[in-house]
């Protein structure tokens, strides 16, 4: 949880730009640095996992989340040195969302898999939508400036590292297969499985979040709406969602389960062009995207673990976060171009148009095994 306050601290970045004579360009710019690091930060735990638990890798990568805030908290507004900083979040952030899931992973059964990373998941929304609410509360209503909510978030970071190492000695696990795991040369064999599907969902998906959460600031400028109540009301729909209802998700048909909850995201994003008529408006989008993305994410993460072999599952689990990120941190980039040259109501569009493309996907149909067996033949 305080590994993810860092990354919904990004939902700042918006406001920190601002405060500093910049424009939401500058945040997607910042955004796809955090991209960039990523790309840096995923491979090093699909390729080290095997040497290093992946307990301890997540324990480098809430420092390195740290580090990074610490950066901005210094930063004062700096070029260079707030692209720096979007990077070492990304990175560390990218190490996190892979070395953490890992690390839970390799200590469940494929029977509970689902369920724990369901709660697992609940606990890392309430990161991420109440960081952002909390933090706005305390630049508004408190007058701390962002430089020193950013400040703050550094020292979570920290804690949750020191959480991570006490978590991975308490219950050890030594690291099997190979010291380097080649996960880049399995791309072929998703690409022919069914992991795939879950693959470019999520991708997708990212794109739907991100565009919604980083720029809900400038969605809701001109409207009563506030952007801290999206925040609020979307992080207690996914927690609340994820602990009730962990078990049953688990034991449902996950085609149709993903349809549906898809087809909720996707009412989401139109209920957000309502906003400025009436802020329930947005309400009614947090709770349908909350529905909706919040509870299809852990679906298709089970999705994309279990239907690999045995040998090839942290290869579909890193494709799987790649993909997550390159719409995370690379949509923000196309985003805040076409919020700023556009407007809004067309980054609305696109938003939707990557949501009925996600479940475009979830509802084409699945080629049995002996089918894809007689295709390759």
């Amino acid at each position: 949880m305080l590994a993810a306050a860092g990354y919904g601290a990004t939902f700042l970045l918006s406001a920190y730009h601002r405060s500093h004579g910049g424009s939401d360009v500058d945040t997607g710019l910042t955004l796809g640095a955090a991209m960039i690091g990523t790309f840096a930060g995923v491979p090093l735990v699909g390729w080290f996992s095997g040497r290093l638990d992946a307990a301890r890798l997540s324990a480098i990568a809430a420092c390195t989340i740290a580090c990074g805030f610490l950066i901005l908290a210094l930063a004062g507004g700096g070029l260079v040195l707030t692209r720096l900083a979007g990077f070492l979040v990304g990175a560390g952030w990218g190490m996190f969302y892979i070395g953490a899931p890992m690390a839970l992973s390799e200590r469940v059964t494929d029977a509970d898999r689902g369920f724990w990373f369901t709660r697992f998941g609940a606990f890392q929304m309430a990161g991420i939508g109440g960081s952002p609410v909390l933090l706005n509360l305390a630049v508004g209503q408190f007058g701390l400036s962002v430089e020193t909510a950013f400040l703050l978030v550094a020292i979570g970071g920290f804690a949750a590292a020191l959480l991570l190492a006490v978590f991975g000695h308490q219950a050890p696990l030594a690291p099997q297969g190979p010291a380097i795991r080649p996960w880049v040369r399995d791309i072929g064999l998703i690409v022919r499985g069914p992991a795939v599907r879950p693959v470019l969902m999520v991708g997708l998906g990212a794109c739907v979040f991100s565009g919604l959460l980083s720029f809900q600031t400038s969605l809701v400028e001109g409207t009563a709406a506030s952007a801290s109540t999206f925040f609020a009301v979307y992080a207690v729909t996914v927690v609340a969602g994820r602990l009730t209802l962990a078990r049953l998700l688990s034991q449902m048909p996950q085609s149709m389960l993903a349809a549906g909850l898809l087809t909720s995201m996707a009412l989401g994003v139109v209920a957000m062009f309502g906003t400025g008529i009436h802020p329930l408006f947005q309400v009614l989008s947090a709770v349908l995207t909350g529905i909706g993305y919040g509870l299809v994410y852990p679906v298709i993460q089970t999705w994309a673990v279990n239907h690999a072999g045995p040998d090839h599952r942290h290869a579909a689990l890193t494709w799987f976060v790649m993909f997550y990120f390159i719409g995370i941190f690379g949509f923000p980039v196309i985003g805040g171009w076409v919020l700023v040259h556009l407007g809004k109501a067309a980054l609305l569009g696109v938003l939707l148009a990557a949501a009925l493309l996600e479940l475009a996907i979830a509802l084409a149909p699945v080629k049995s095994a002996e089918a894809r067996a007689e295709a390759a033949r």
